[in-house]
């Protein structure tokens, strides 16, 4: 998928979609935190666990954001 297509299919579900743009604010909130604690001169193990599962959860829903985004791309 080229960048005017992933543009297009963003702006869409965005739009039409909840449970798209409750992934896309979730995926924001947690690049938030992480920036939040990467901020940290010296993190507790708490933190530095809550940020390793973090990543993983961001990833994970990035991962959804663009099977979404190829599915209309697919479909549209």
């Amino acid at each position: 998928m080229d960048t005017a297509a992933i543009d297009v299919a963003k702006l869409e579900l965005m739009k039409d979609n909840e449970a798209f743009r409750d992934m896309v604010v979730r995926h924001q909130e947690y690049e938030q935190r992480l920036t939040e604690l990467a901020d940290l001169h010296y993190p507790t193990e708490d933190e530095q666990m809550e940020e390793h599962l973090l990543k993983k959860k961001k990833l994970a829903l990035k991962d959804e954001i663009y099977a979404m985004m190829e599915q209309y791309d697919r479909a549209h």
